[in-house]
């Protein structure tokens, strides 16, 4: 019995886990950017893929960024990078590279402050490939300050 009711409040954990990551906006205090935001990843080109991406303070001013994609092959390669602007209307030239998704995974860590990147004129983007750079699979845009809650622990380098 015991068992059976920690299964189900690991089973609920991680249900609300997972709704947490999911969602779209929380807001957090103005001015507090620092900590962690987790950016929606939708499709386009009707890629299919979908996922997160946690952009995390660094404890020397830089940005930890992870992408988590489903629906990716296992042996796909797609060049991402944070653009100027937004999902519907991104500066085509790349403002900072990110590490290659591989298999629906990434992470960077970028030289540039979360509060900097936080302000509601960038985004994520994730392409096919380096041969098809122009196809666009999967964007998010990052949130201004105020738009998502924000966490206290700075991620270590």
């Amino acid at each position: 019995m015991i068992r059976t009711l920690l299964a189900a409040a690991a089973l609920v954990a991680a249900v609300l886990t997972f709704a947490r990551v999911q969602s779209l906006a929380v807001d957090a205090p103005s001015g507090h950017p620092a900590g962690a935001v987790t950016v929606p990843i939708q499709a386009q080109s009707n890629s299919g893929q979908v996922g997160v991406a946690t952009l995390t303070s660094t404890s020397d001013n830089q940005t930890q960024v992870v992408i988590q994609l489903t629906g990716a092959a296992a042996d796909s390669q797609e060049p991402a990078h944070i653009h100027v602007g937004t999902c519907a209307k991104l500066d085509p030239k790349p403002t900072y590279p990110l590490t290659t998704v591989v298999g629906g995974k990434s992470t960077t860590t970028v030289a540039v402050p979360l509060k900097s990147l936080m302000t509601g004129g960038y985004a994520i983007n994730v392409h096919q490939s380096t041969a098809n750079i122009g196809t666009y699979v999967a964007c998010g845009n990052i949130p201004a300050a105020g738009q998502m809650a924000a966490t206290p622990e700075p991620a270590s380098t």
